[in-house]
């Protein structure tokens, strides 16, 4: 196999993770909490789940490297790496939301060059590859494109919350969303999915892993949108993330970000 994914994999990997989240899904299973002095919540979900897509990765990528959210880094110097978060949105899974979702992407160099979002529950399956952007699921597959949206003040804003972001984060943070035509929380990374499928304009975030954003990416990248950090630098690495469905809305939302 080539070191790129095919689509067929993404659809294999989406299947072996959703054949140990959705059973579990609304079941009120074990929750444990990996945050002392807060609550950072993981499920036997999570685990089983990443395991599945280890060992796909495994059998079909022998040489790569994987990096995971529950179970650590493997061959960590390789030049192509998975990165796994087996749910993000835990804490939506946790209480019966399907605005979780399963993220899994592929780094050469330390690029972004491949991801999906897989949402079993719904049935959705957003992927890219060098190739372009694609959703599989209700209603008719098709290539993912952004809106055409320029302006802060006709812009659909997503946050998972505004919780998120500490006190002079959140004074910028609330520039933009008191600039907006519509903010929207607790969409986790369905929101970015939202970006690249044409529905949401903006995801603005902060305090965000690797393991949250780069699958995201190139699903946003390919279907014409920006992902950078506030700093407008590469996000692969996490940080403080904003997501725009054009170059335009990404170079307002940046000036308002910068303070």
């Amino acid at each position: 196999m080539s070191d790129s994914p095919s689509p067929e994999f993404m659809r294999q990997v989406a299947a072996a993770a959703a054949a140990e989240t959705l059973p579990r899904f609304r079941q009120n299973g074990a929750v444990t909490n990996k945050l002392s002095g807060g609550f950072d919540p993981v499920t036997e979900a999570d685990r089983s789940a990443e395991q599945a897509i280890r060992r796909l990765i495994r059998e079909h990528f022998p040489d790569h490297g994987i990096v995971g959210e529950e179970f650590g880094t493997e061959k960590g110097d390789s030049r192509h790496l998975w990165i796994i978060d087996p749910i993000d949105g835990t804490r939506a899974f946790i209480s019966g939301l399907p605005l979780w979702g399963t993220l899994v992407g592929l780094t050469i160099d330390g690029d972004a060059v491949a991801g999906l979002m897989s949402q079993p529950f719904t049935g959705e399956l957003y992927y890219a590859d060098k190739n372009g952007a694609y959703y599989e699921g209700p209603g008719q597959p098709r290539r993912l494109a952004t809106r055409h949206t320029t302006s802060l003040g006709d812009a659909t804003l997503c946050t998972t919350t505004p919780s998120l972001f500490d006190g002079k984060r959140r004074a910028l943070y609330d520039r933009v969303e008191q600039a907006v035509r519509l903010p929207r929380y607790g969409t986790d990374c369905y929101g970015y999915a939202m970006v690249a499928a044409g529905h949401v304009d903006l995801v603005i975030e902060s305090g965000l892993q690797a393991y949250d954003i780069v699958a995201l990416i190139p699903i946003i990248e390919q279907a014409g949108g920006v992902v950078t950090t506030w700093a407008g630098e590469p996000a692969e690495a996490g940080g403080d993330i904003v997501a725009a469905a054009t170059p335009e809305l990404h170079a307002q939302a940046l000036e308002f970000l910068r303070g």
